[in-house]
């Protein structure tokens, strides 16, 4: 059973820091915590007026945004690891600097989040994990190598650290969702086709996500202690399609990407 709805009081007094808190998933989540009666730390490279300035691929500044956080408030209780970057383009054109730029941010960022806040949340006897990762966490989309490795190992990470921490009262949630209305859509181009557009036909949307709904769902979610968010229907089709016919949805890519090749060559 999908939560979709905050249950009254389950965020009063509640401490969280969320990377990536200065737009899009970010932004919204720290909106909907503070709504929910939760103090929320919005951390990013640029964050908000009433934010901190952090760089999640400095191990020790995510440490000491932690520490910071439980000496002034004397806990915390949520740890949302949401700063990510996205790439599109040909795996024979991504440079060694971008593989490790995407690894840097979207893997050892949600590391450096957990090694920092998890043996906090167990001394303290509990907590919450969240792990912002995607649809292409669940499901390959060619053109989208680096970023579809990098959210897997964040699927991967989170699902296999719910098993250890449960014995710690700690939950941990992935946030998979597909195309999401924030500026990461429009990051990128391949040929004539802009990021945005791609991320919604590849992932099989109409429209995308929006951010403030998916927050809202998340700190549902989090609450009723679910594994992972899969949002918005179509995704959730999609991934069970995936599971079922592993080999259909593999040539609907190949498909997907053979179109997106010939626009390109339109293009030049």
């Amino acid at each position: 059973m999908r939560s979709r709805t905050i249950p009254t009081g389950s965020y009063d007094g509640k401490v969280a820091v969320v990377t990536g808190g200065g737009s899009g998933i970010g932004a919204a989540l720290v909106k909907a915590l503070r709504a929910a009666g939760a103090t929320a730390v919005a951390a990013d490279l640029r964050p908000p007026a009433d934010g901190v300035e952090l760089d999640v691929t400095d191990a020790a500044a995510v440490q000491a945004l932690v520490d910071d956080v439980v000496a002034e408030h004397g806990r915390l209780d949520l740890m949302f690891n949401n700063a990510g970057i996205s790439l599109i383009g040909e795996t024979q054109d991504l440079t060694l600097a971008q593989w490790d730029a995407i690894i840097d941010v979207n893997i050892r960022g949600v590391v450096h989040g957990v090694a920092a806040a998890y043996p906090q949340l167990i001394r303290q006897g509990g907590g919450h994990i969240v792990n912002t990762a995607s649809m292409g966490g669940l499901m390959a989309a060619g053109l989208l190598t680096s970023y579809v490795m990098t959210k897997h190992a964040v699927v991967g990470l989170s699902l296999a650290l719910r098993s250890e921490a449960a014995a710690h009262h700690v939950g941990v949630t992935a946030v998979c969702p597909a195309a999401v209305d924030t500026p990461i859509l429009d990051k990128g181009q391949f040929g004539k086709v802009r990021g945005r557009d791609y991320f919604l036909k590849g992932q099989g949307v109409r429209r995308p996500v929006d951010p403030d709904r998916l927050a809202t769902r998340v700190l549902a979610a989090v609450a009723a202690g679910e594994a992972l968010v899969i949002e918005p229907v179509q995704a959730r089709l999609a991934h069970r399609l995936q599971r079922l016919a592993p080999g259909l949805t593999q040539r609907a890519s190949i498909r997907f990407v053979d179109r997106q090749r010939r626009l390109a060559e339109q293009a030049r």
